[in-house]
This record gives structure tokens, C-alpha cells and sequence, in this order.
């Protein structure tokens, strides 16, 4: 599957990031950049301008959440998708309740990824004024 998509992976674990990097080249996304936490995300989302980000919700200074809230304000268009562990629905309803596009379970799977993916194209696609 080729595709256009810019994607932000944005977890404290380096592990996590490199599974999640390899799975994204394996989808074929055109180009992938990295953050390590909240604040990172937040510049990275301005200057990079992904359509599509992969965020952890519990990660040291700035979370996820508080991460999310800030993009959505700056660039309403930009699909988040929350990571999260096992014990974290309440962040996971607080998320979705602040604009995140969808959530993926850890561990995180190509199946997962790709049907997030497939889902966002399919979007892009029959959104006309999507640039």
C-alpha cells in the first residue's frame, strides 16, 4: 500500500517508536518524523505538518492529552491517534473527548496500523477540500 501520508510517532520509549517506525515503512508512508514527548510533539506538528500523528498518552512533562489539546487548538486538521497501555481508558474517553481521531491498543500491531491508515485515506479521499 503507497501512500502520501506525513506521520509523527511521538512515545518516551525508544522500542515502541522503532516498532511503530518499522511498521509505518512497511505501510509504505511517505515520511516519518519523531518526538519524545508532548512539548516535542507540539513543535513537530508545527514545522512538519503530518497528516496523521501516532501520540502515547502517559509520557513525563507534557502528555498525551495535554499534547493533543494543544495541536487540535494549532492544527485542527491533523488526525491524532492516542497509544494506549493497558489501565488507561479513562485517559482513552478524555482523549477521544478532545478531538483524537481514533486509538490503538499496545502492543501495537501492523493489523492496527494499517486498518488507521486505510481508515485515513479512505477519509482524505472522500474529503474534497482536504489539501
Amino acid at each position: 500500500m503507497q501512500n502520501q501520508l506525513k506521520v509523527l510517532i511521538c512515545d518516551d520509549s525508544a522500542l515502541i517508536k522503532k516498532k511503530l517506525k518499522n511498521i509505518l515503512e512497511v505501510c509504505k508512508c511517505k515520511e516519518i518524523e519523531e518526538a519524545e514527548n508532548g512539548v516535542e510533539a507540539v513543535q513537530k506538528a508545527s514545522s512538519f505538518l503530518p497528516d496523521l500523528i501516532f501520540m502515547d498518552i502517559v509520557m513525563p512533562g507534557k502528555d498525551g492529552i495535554e499534547a493533543l489539546e494543544e495541536i487540535m487548538r494549532e492544527q485542527p486538521n491533523i488526525k491524532v491517534v492516542m497509544a494506549s497501555s493497558a489501565g488507561t481508558q479513562s485517559h482513552l474517553k478524555k482523549a477521544l473527548d478532545r478531538g483524537a481521531y481514533d486509538f490503538i491498543q499496545k502492543p501495537i500491531t501492523l493489523e492496527a496500523v494499517t486498518s488507521i491508515i486505510e481508515k485515513v485515506i479512505k477519509g482524505e479521499k472522500e474529503d474534497p477540500t482536504h489539501v
